[in-house]
C-alpha cells in the first residue's frame, strides 16, 4: 500500500494495514514509534490485548537538554495497559550524530539512516526502532516483528522486520513493507 503523501493523517489507515497483517498470523510482537503515546493509544483501541506491544520514543534530550517528550502520566498509562515503553539512544544516530553536528562529515550509522530514508523516513524509523527493541530485550531475537513508524508525527509506514542487534546490524532483514508514503 502506498500513500500519496507522508505524515500523520494516515495513522489510522497505517494501523489498520498492520492489524490486517497481524490477523491470523504467527506474528505477536509490535514495535511502534511514538513520542507522545498517541499512536500507541490508537493502536490499543484496535488491537488484540495479547500482543507484545513496545513503544519506542525519542531519547531524553532529543528536543532539548533533559526534555522527555512523553508525559509521565502517559508513560504510566501505557505501562498499565501492558505496553513496554523504551526511551533510549537511537540506534542509527547516537554519538555519530553528535560528531557530525560538531565537526561535520557523515558516519556509518548516519549513512545507513540516509540510505533507508530513500525508501521513506518511516522505513528508517521502523528499522531503527526494531533494532532498539531487540537490543533492549523487549522483542525476541530471531523473530519477525511488525514495526510502525512515521514522518514527523503519527504513523505512515508499517513493515515486517526481523531485527538484528545493533552490534550485528546487517543481520536485520526487512521482509515486508506493508505500507509507506510513495514519495520519500
Amino acid at each position: 500500500m502506498y500513500w500519496k503523501k507522508s505524515g500523520g493523517e494516515k495513522t489510522e489507515a497505517t494501523l489498520e494495514v498492520a492489524l490486517d497483517r497481524l490477523d491470523g498470523s504467527e506474528l505477536g510482537d509490535v514495535v511502534i514509534a511514538s513520542n507522545s503515546g498517541d499512536t500507541v493509544k490508537k493502536f490499543l483501541k484496535l488491537a488484540d490485548p495479547e500482543l507484545n506491544l513496545v513503544c519506542v520514543t525519542h531519547h531524553v534530550g532529543f528536543k532539548g537538554p533533559g526534555v522527555d517528550e512523553m508525559e509521565a502520566t502517559t508513560r504510566e498509562e501505557l505501562k498499565d495497559e501492558g505496553v513496554e515503553v523504551l526511551t533510549t539512544t537511537h540506534a542509527l544516530a547516537g554519538v555519530a550524530r553528535s560528531i557530525k553536528n560538531n565537526y561535520g562529515g557523515l558516519y556509518p550509522a548516519e549513512i545507513m539512516a540516509e540510505a533507508l530514508r530513500t525508501l521513506s523516513q518511516g522505513v528508517k524509523v521502523a528499522v531503527e526502532i526494531s533494532i532498539m527493541a531487540v537490543d533492549a530485550g523487549l522483542v525476541p531475537h530471531g523473530k519477525e516483528v511488525v514495526a510502525i513508524g512515521g514522518t514527523g508525527w503519527g504513523a505512515d509506514t508499517a513493515c515486517v522486520i526481523k531485527p538484528g542487534h545493533s552490534n550485528k546490524v546487517f543481520e536485520t532483514d526487512v521482509l515486508e513493507v506493508l505500507c509507506r508514503p510513495r514519495e520519500s
